[in-house]
């Protein structure tokens, strides 16, 4: 059980980067079909690899779970059931899993490894928030790949790279003053 148990520095850490993903959240760039860019999708796997698998997951679904209750944390100070029902939802909802692959990736402590945890961490961003788009669009999944995927993939690949060159600094800053939460 003490698996499930949480120190203060965890709760501390999981809440900072909790206040980043909102941050984030707000650096909006509209795209044509309403799905924006934001910078979301490069704090969350971050939480996950610096603060690891359970902590980094803990900060994202704190923020879902903030935004899903009304709270104005997801993109354009907007929050409430439903956006997470609406057309962006199922990037939302696959938010901690992103955290939990760059976690689980990071844990290894190979660069082949954490990369591969950011790469399925994307994919499975991408795979929920498109099927999810689909469903509530009453599109097809052409459309839901052009609208949902295909226009981030170039961003997507320089986050994986920033969180990977970036998460693996922090990391080690932070265990170089041993204050790391994992």
């Amino acid at each position: 059980m003490d698996k499930f148990k949480f120190t203060i520095r965890e709760f501390c850490f999981a809440g900072i980067f909790t206040a980043l993903i909102v941050a984030a959240s707000q650096l909006v760039i509209p795209m044509p079909y309403g799905v924006p860019m934001t910078l979301q999708t490069f704090v969350v796997p971050l939480a996950g690899m610096v603060l690891g698998a359970k902590v980094g997951t803990v900060s994202v679904l704190a923020y879902v779970a903030l935004g899903a209750a009304g709270v104005p944390v997801f993109a354009g100070f907007t929050g409430g059931l439903g956006v997470v029902f609406g057309m962006t939802g199922g990037f939302i909802l696959s938010f901690p899993i992103m955290a939990l692959a760059a976690g689980l990736g990071e844990k290894k402590n190979k660069a082949l490894w954490s990369v591969s945890g950011l790469v399925a961490g994307a994919a499975a961003n991408y795979v929920c928030g498109m099927l999810w788009f689909a469903f509530v669009a009453g599109c097809g999944l052409k459309t839901a790949f052009l609208a949902c995927v295909l226009p981030f993939v170039p961003t997507a690949i320089l986050k994986i790279v920033l969180v990977y060159v970036f998460g693996r600094q922090i990391r080690r800053v932070l265990a170089h003053r041993n204050i790391l939460p994992s």
